[in-house]
């Protein structure tokens, strides 16, 4: 095989092996990945290992899947205050092939109705999936994990927007969506997804538990729910009790409180600016670290006419 060839081969072979989000999760970071993987620090990009990464807002995990395709990752601890989305996470990591079988069962059914009786059976399955919520056990790990996960990934896959959004009650109240072919299983990406995920460590939790494994040199990438730019932008609610101010003042305490620990510290957010240049609210709070502005797309809004490219800030406590 000749040298281009082969670079080619490899370089094939580096993206076939890269997870994705298995599910769709308000702010993913899968568009910013190259502006995060360019300011890792320059003793993990030399040596290609990073001993101990912690994400305390786990989401759609779209950088910890690159890190873990790029790197030798040795350990992980992923953190995230939603619940079903921990029961996502943890039925593929544990139960992998009874999760898939599920998706295809639910595949073949949904995908041979009509679109009126699509509907019908998303609005049943979303009941189904929220009656199950009084009574579930999200304490003990057992086999009532793989329908709830099977039923996350299937509403996720079929709702409107592919978005999670709950009610104060904790209920998902997303409106069914029209997909001609949505993928419901998609096996190779899931069992990618379970590979990703051995030697990692999966809490539901506030951020602050992260505190406990992160030690000097640890990783740590931050990617809250973003402060809202305006009304319709506002998606902070993934977790019925939302991301107030107050969690961001408190977000910015902790990493202070890690910096001191002499941990790699990476940040996301919003950029007020985008709306208000007076507003300092970030640049304020980490005024005592390294903050730049990256440009991105504005997904998340209701109005077309207002997605565009904005500037979201990126926030290290290292050169």
């Amino acid at each position: 095989m000749q040298n281009s060839e082969l670079k080619l081969h490899k370089k094939e072979k580096t993206l076939k092996a890269q997870a994705k989000p298995f599910v769709k999760w308000a702010g993913g970071k899968t568009q910013l990945l190259g502006e995060l993987a360019s300011r890792l620090p320059l003793k993990l990009k030399e040596s290609k290992t990073i001993e101990r990464y912690v994400e305390p807002f786990l989401g759609g995990g779209a950088f910890f899947f690159y890190l873990k395709s790029n790197y030798e990752v040795k350990e992980a601890f992923l953190y995230d205050i939603n619940v079903e989305l921990i029961v996502g996470y943890k039925v593929i990591q544990k139960d992998i092939q009874d999760l898939i079988s599920e998706l295809e069962k639910i595949e073949r059914e949904y995908i041979k109705l009509p679109e009126d009786e699509r509907k019908e059976y998303y609005y049943k399955t979303r009941d189904k999936y929220n009656q199950q919520q009084d009574a579930f056990d999200y304490e003990n790990y057992n086999s009532d994990w793989i329908k709830r996960a099977a039923y996350l990934i299937f509403l996720n896959k079929t709702c409107f927007n592919g978005l999670f959004r709950q009610n104060k009650k904790g209920k998902f109240n997303v409106p069914f969506g029209r997909y001609k072919n949505p993928t419901i299983c998609d096996k190779e990406n899931l069992l990618k997804v379970h590979e990703a995920l051995k030697c990692t460590h999966i809490f539901a939790a506030d951020f602050e538990e992260s505190k406990n494994f992160i030690t000097k040199d640890t990783l740590v990438y931050f990617d809250p729910p973003y402060r809202p730019l305006n009304n319709t932008s506002n998606f902070t609610s993934y977790d019925k009790d939302g991301f107030t101010d107050e969690d961001q003042i408190r977000l910015s305490d902790f990493y202070k409180e890690m910096d001191k620990k002499g941990a790699f510290l990476l940040l996301s957010n919003s950029d007020p600016k985008n709306v208000d240049i007076n507003d300092d609210f970030f640049d304020s709070l980490y005024a005592d670290y390294k903050i730049e502005r990256v440009n991105a797309k504005r997904f998340i809004n209701c109005d077309g006419a207002k997605r565009g490219d904005i500037t979201e800030l990126l926030i290290r406590n290292y050169e």
